[in-house]
């Protein structure tokens, strides 16, 4: 049967194709051509049709589609009390491509400001949102995004000599931004995460060891910091995780099967619900999802990719949605794309109609599958 609160049977994971209007507007911006003022009205303008234009794809949530993000994870950080962005050498480096040199670091001590820019942009959304019927979903980045990539060479040891003392002010800093998205009116937020992902690639656990980083332990501490942040939410809040292998203009940076971190995620975080992606082979199998407690918690598989047009067979996801359900129950899973279709405001390399295609697969299958 089809689910009236988050994580819904057809779902999706966040960031859209920004619009001509914004690229064009986030071009003239930076030629000083318009004023910041001039691109906040042409991101509300596409904002209020991406809501609408998800409504009537069928969907029961929309995103803002992360318009007014550059990255899916830099813009949240750096507006936190104690982070800056900056530019170094490199940047991340993708298969084949690299990223704009931009990261983040810590140079003071933690803490959620008031006045958090993403807590506008969500009040925004909700206003589109609820003039859609639909619900408002806010994505930001998992807290362990701000330690595994950089390590401890990116956070201050003068401010944070002990990383014990980092990792608790993380998971208040998080504690603090859930309950501020929740008094804006937050009922459906979701923490994105590459580290679950990169904590099974064996590539990435070199890195780690090779910048100087112990990755041995990290799965529990992660997870510890997590049910803390997420811990004193209210009943009528749904927060889900995203895992990502990587997105960015159509590639990846990790490969391998959930097996190593599943039980610590699926069963030792207390989210109502996961995004996992399984669009290609190297996300393994389905068999770790036996580790997904049996009552409430929902898997929402990730059958439908963002990273091509290429739209896929009806049969074929209805038949992988058989092969998970032999580990978790059908009524605990739920279907989306992979990732978002933009993590970067570069995006991926489809065209909008492919994009909503997709969307729209996704909302076909959930209600053969699970009704209307």
């Amino acid at each position: 049967m089809q689910r009236t609160k988050p994580p819904f049977r057809a779902d999706e994971v966040g960031s859209l194709l920004r619009p001509p209007r914004i690229k064009e507007a986030r071009a003239r911006l930076e030629k000083g051509e318009i004023t910041a003022a001039d691109l906040r009205k042409a991101e509300d303008m596409e904002i209020e049709k991406v809501v609408h234009r998800q409504a009537s794809t069928g969907l029961k949530l929309a995103t803002d589609g992360e318009f007014r993000r550059s990255w899916w994870h830099f813009d949240f950080l750096k507006g936190l009390t104690g982070c800056e962005l900056f530019h170094p050498d490199e940047g991340i480096q993708f298969a084949g491509v690299q990223t704009r040199h931009e990261a983040i670091r810590v140079i003071g001590k933690l803490d959620f400001p008031d006045n958090h820019p993403m807590l506008d942009h969500f009040k925004f959304l909700k206003r589109q949102c609820d003039i859609a019927h639909v619900t408002a979903k806010m994505t930001i980045p998992s807290p362990a995004v701000l330690h595994f990539r950089g390590g401890r060479k990116l956070i201050s040891k003068e401010i944070y000599p002990e990383l014990d003392g980092f990792f608790e002010d993380l998971a208040k800093t998080y504690r603090k931004a859930v309950k501020a998205f929740y008094d804006a009116g937050c009922r459906y937020l979701q923490f994105d995460d590459t580290v679950w992902a990169y904590l099974c690639s064996q590539d990435e656990l070199k890195k780690a060891r090779e910048r100087g980083d112990n990755p041995d332990g990290l799965q529990e501490i992660y997870a510890r910091i997590i049910n803390y942040a997420i811990a004193e939410r209210p009943a009528d809040m749904a927060i889900t995780t995203h895992v990502c292998r990587g997105n960015f203009r159509s590639t990846w940076i990790s490969s391998g099967g959930y097996e190593p971190v599943a039980q610590t995620m699926l069963a030792g975080t207390n989210y109502d619900g996961y995004f996992l992606e399984y669009d290609s082979d190297r996300a393994g199998g389905f068999e770790p999802l036996r580790y997904l407690p049996k009552g409430n918690k929902i898997v929402v598989v990730g059958l439908v990719t963002s990273k091509t047009g290429a739209l896929e067979k009806k049969d074929d996801v209805k038949r992988r949605l058989e092969e998970a359900a032999k580990f978790v129950p059908l009524d605990q899973l739920a279907l989306s794309p992979q990732c978002g279709f933009a993590s970067t405001e570069e995006g991926n390399i489809l065209t909008e109609e492919e994009q909503w295609a997709k969307l729209r697969l996704v909302v076909e299958v959930a209600r053969e599958v699970w009704g209307r």
